[in-house]
């Protein structure tokens, strides 16, 4: 048998091998004045991986801090009434029996099962300014004696539970179809504030008790048991001016607002 004298049978040297070894691995400084490498970053996730602060007194996990500025960027959306599920009906009730009526459709709407379309029933309220021993006094009262607001989704079911209600008389709308309340009118009655304005819903400038061409009964005075027509009010020395009937002839009597009544 012969041999290809060609064909290279020698090993590799292995001092060669080592020599390339180290020449790929950079050296190490081993000096004293040799700077130490940098230490790897942490992993991104080093953070949330750490364990939480205990209260070294009471051993109670702290919660994390919250950057002050991350509560300011959370807005508090405003709740309008005009944007919530349904729509605004006016619903027509006994008069003087509004809590009662609210009561009673309420419960109904629970026990009939009806909370996913029958949502909310309000009595509007507003301040009004009354004056009692000579003092101003705010009070709040109903904005429409004998009407509820409802917001709810109106068809066959929903209109039964509310009309059949004791103390329901009936819907306001045109003909015998209800009508919803239009948004300007759902903002108005139910008092959301405008853009811009700092005044707080609910809040708005008290309305006198009295108004201007307003009929009135003087309740002491010399023009006792007259009646007249308010011409002006001074809200400041709460005094109205009334246009009293006197031999025939319309006469502006000021009066306190303590000596005069509604009709």
């Amino acid at each position: 048998m012969t041999f290809d004298e060609s064909s290279d049978t020698t090993e590799p040297d292995a001092g060669a091998a080592a020599v390339e070894s180290d020449a790929a691995t950079p050296p190490v400084d081993l000096s004293p004045d040799a700077e130490a490498p940098a230490p790897s970053a942490p992993p991104e996730d080093a953070a949330a991986a750490a364990p939480p602060a205990v209260d070294p007194e009471t051993g109670e996990i702290l919660a994390p801090a919250i950057d002050a500025e991350d509560l300011l960027l959370e807005s508090v959306p405003d709740d309008n009434p005009a944007d919530r599920p349904g729509k605004w009906f006016v619903v027509h009730t006994q008069s003087g029996y509004e809590k009662k009526v609210k009561q009673n459709l309420e419960a109904r709407t629970s026990s009939m099962n009806m909370e996913g379309r029958i949502h909310e029933v309000v009595i509007p309220m507003e301040d009004v300014v009354e004056f009692k021993n000579n003092k101003k006094v705010v009070v709040q009262k109903k904005m429409f004696p004998g009407y509820l607001l409802v917001r709810c989704h109106l068809d066959d079911d929903s209109w039964y539970v509310i009309r059949n209600t004791p103390g329901v008389t009936g819907f306001v709308g045109q003909g015998t179809k209800p009508s919803p309340l239009r948004r300007k009118e759902v903002e108005t009655f139910l008092r959301v504030k405008p853009e811009g304005e700092e005044t707080a819903p609910g809040k708005a400038r008290p309305r006198l008790e009295y108004e201007i061409n307003e009929t009135v009964r003087v309740k002491e005075g010399p023009f006792a048991d007259f009646s007249g027509q308010i011409v002006e009010i001074n809200e400041d020395q709460l005094k109205v001016k009334v246009l009293v009937n006197i031999f025939g002839r319309e006469t502006p009597v000021e009066l306190d607002f303590s000596q005069v009544a509604k009709l």
